[in-house]
This record gives C-alpha cells, sequence and structure tokens, in this order.
C-alpha cells in the first residue's frame, strides 16, 4: 500500500427530513447566496424547505446554473457575490451546482488577473469562501470533497479545479430527493458513480487489500440497487444506499494508498465540451475501449473485479478480465446508457485527432495511472470508442 494522508472535514447530515437542520449549521449573522439550478428544486418541494429553515437568515437567490457549470453564468454570480457582501454560500442541487459553487468559493477570495486562471494554471485554493450544500441528485460525491469541474462555451473547454479549502463545510443528504429525479438522471447518477469507483479502483494491485474490498463493496452495492431505483425511486432502503455509495464514490477514502488512473474523466470532459453530451454518458463511451487498449496493464484487476464484482470464476485471467469489461458494458445499457459516441452524434469524425492536439497542447503528454498514455494513445481509444 502507497502512503497517503487523509482528511475530509465535511460534516454530513444524512437521512429523511434532515433538510430543516440548516438553520443549525449556518452562521445566524451570514449573508448567504442561494445557488440552484434549472428550477426543479420550486417544484419538488425542496427550495420551500431551504428557504423555511432559512427563514432567520440574510438570504440573496442566484438560479440558472446549468447541468455543465458554464463559466460566464458563474462569473455573473460572482458579482452578485461581489455586490451583495455575501459572506456564505448554499449549494442546493447536484454535482453541477455544487461544482460552481466551489469555484464561486475561490473566485471569491481570489486576488489574480482572472478567476479563469484558477483552472488554467491549477491553482489550489487553501482557504475559500464558507459552504454548504444540500444535495437534490446523486451522482458526482461533489458535497463530501474538494474537486470540481467547470465548463466555457466561448472555448469549448471542461477543466479541474479543487484544494483543501474546498470541502463543504457540511453537506445535507436527505434520499427522499431522488422520488422527483427523471429516470435519465438517475442512470446518469449511477453510472457517474459506478465510473468514479472504477477510475480509483481500476488500475493494479499494490496489497492494498482494504481499500479494494471498500471499493469493490461500492460496485456491489450499485449493481445491487441500480434496478430498484430505477423502477421505484420512492424506496427509501435503495435510495439511501444508492446516495450513500454516490458520496462514498468519490470522498477521497478509497483513493487513499492505491494508484488512481482518471484518463476516463479527462477524455470524457473533452465529449462534452464538444457535444454537449452528459457526463456520466461520455463515461461509459469511454471506459470500455480505455480498459480494451490497456488491458495487459489493467488485467489483474480486471480479472479480480470479475471475480469479486460480478462472479466469474471460470477461465484464465485473460478471460475473465474481458468478461468484466463486457459485464460493464452490458450493466451501463442495462441503466440505458449508449456506449459508442456514435450513439450521440453522426459528427464524431476528426473528434480523437482534435482531443488528442489539446491534450498536447495543454501538455497533458502522460495519463493514467503510469502516466503513460500520451495523447497519440489517448487518439486511438478515442476511435475504439466510434
Amino acid at each position: 500500500m502507497n502512503n497517503f494522508e487523509f482528511k475530509n472535514p465535511t460534516k454530513i447530515i444524512f437521512g429523511k427530513d434532515t433538510i430543516e437542520k440548516l438553520e443549525n449549521e449556518i452562521p445566524k449573522d451570514a449573508k448567504v447566496l442561494l445557488l440552484y439550478g434549472g428550477g426543479s428544486i420550486k417544484k419538488n418541494g425542496i427550495y420551500d424547505q431551504v428557504k423555511t429553515a432559512l427563514s432567520k437568515v440574510d438570504v440573496v437567490e442566484f438560479g440558472g446554473i446549468p447541468a455543465n457549470p458554464e463559466y460566464a453564468k458563474l462569473m455573473e454570480a460572482l458579482k452578485v457575490i461581489k455586490d451583495e457582501n455575501i459572506t456564505y454560500l448554499l449549494a442546493v442541487g447536484g454535482g453541477s451546482v455544487i461544482d460552481g459553487t466551489k469555484f464561486l468559493s475561490a473566485a471569491a477570495v481570489y486576488d489574480g488577473e482572472t478567476p479563469w486562471d484558477i483552472l488554467t494554471q491549477n491553482i489550489r485554493t487553501e482557504k475559500g469562501m464558507p459552504f454548504g450544500t444540500v444535495l437534490t441528485l446523486p451522482a458526482t460525491g461533489s458535497e463530501m470533497n474538494s474537486g470540481a469541474v467547470v465548463t466555457r462555451a466561448e472555448t469549448q473547454e471542461k477543466l479541474a479545479m479543487g484544494g483543501p479549502g474546498l470541502f463543504p463545510e457540511f453537506s445535507i443528504l436527505d434520499p427522499q430527493v431522488i422520488t422527483s429525479i427523471p429516470e435519465r438522471q438517475l442512470a446518469n447518477g449511477l453510472t457517474d458513480a459506478f465510473t468514479h469507483v472504477l477510475e480509483q479502483y481500476m488500475t493494479y494491485p499494490v496489497g492494498a487489500l482494504l481499500q479494494d474490498r471498500f471499493a469493490e463493496s461500492i460496485l456491489q452495492t450499485l449493481i445491487e440497487v441500480a434496478p430498484i431505483v430505477m423502477k421505484d425511486p420512492t424506496d427509501y432502503k435503495a435510495a439511501s444506499n444508492f446516495m450513500w455509495s454516490c458520496t462514498m464514490a468519490l470522498n477521497g477514502l478509497i483513493q487513499k494508498g492505491v494508484p488512481s488512473d482518471w484518463a476516463v474523466h479527462a477524455m470524457g470532459h473533452e465529449l462534452t465540451a464538444l457535444f454537449g453530451i452528459d457526463h456520466a454518458r461520455t463515461l461509459a463511451v469511454i471506459a470500455p475501449s480505455h480498459y480494451k487498449f490497456n488491458f495487459e496493464a489493467k488485467k489483474e484487476k480486471l480479472a479480480q473485479y470479475a471475480e469479486r464484482v460480478w462472479n466469474i470464476t471460470e477461465g484464465s485471467t485473460d478471460d475473465k478480465a474481458y468478461a468484466a469489461i463486457e459485464k460493464t458494458t452490458a450493466f451501463f445499457h442495462q441503466l440505458g446508457i449508449d456506449t459508442k459516441l456514435s450513439d450521440y452524434t453522426k459528427d464524431y469524425e476528426g473528434t480523437a485527432e482534435k482531443i488528442a492536439k489539446r491534450f498536447t497542447d495543454r501538455g497533458w503528454l502522460g495519463l493514467g495511472e503510469h502516466q503513460s498514455l500520451s495523447p497519440d494513445k489517448v487518439e486511438k481509444i478515442v476511435k475504439m470508442a466510434y
């Protein structure tokens, strides 16, 4: 097992009717900017619950943060923060709203030339404006980590950021919120969380027995609850396990002491930036091709995954490893997620070359757990995903 340090300061408030506990978490003298997305929280009752809980607090609202938090929109929110002398941020939404809020937390205290530098120059935020979250869509794990991804339409870029100052102070997780989530978004959430685990697990063995079993248990849980959640999101037991699995998939715990990959995300982000494809679906497009291309480097872990998660015990290491890739693809299909780029766009010719060039221009010359995936290899993987 590799050396590691682990600190996660986010307070989790989990369970039924926990939104009312908001009033205990935000300082009474705070001036709060309430951030949310397209307005679904006003239809499903979450907005009313939040406003009731914040009745004694000075609140300014900012809605309309899109599914991939857009830089231009976030800059509008940043102006509100400055003009209104906001001191505390509250994200009520899924990963996009929370990621956007993290960017604002960093940008609010950034004194450089332009907040875009935070993303292009990989500037780590040591201390941002304090914020909390009310999770409305389990998927990204952003409610309990310090990372975020922001999109900029004018440059067709989707870039990551982070730092120890970007952990939420608290996150409220009420599994009842999933009852109003459309089936497509539930499928995305399951796929996103599943792939998050794979990015931290599907590398090579380092003797981290407990970490492997943490990861495998999350994968097994997602597989078990997926059909129930998709069929009946009012099933509280399934909803609870789904929500907590999404959080545990990316709160930092399972990546400690082990190598991690993240090349699938790097390539997937480009597909979202170029075509507007849902983030989770880009991961499902790239992951099978990525594992096939890097088969020799990953086959030990793939075979272990086959045995422990999919109960595939017959055949050689290679046989089990290939079967695991097929099982993963079938799982995505079971959720209604297509796994080829051509399923989403007919204008895919030249995409692989474009992504490879963008990686070269950014200096991303070695992705993956071995930093061995050069842009020419990225090009091949993306072509395999057509």
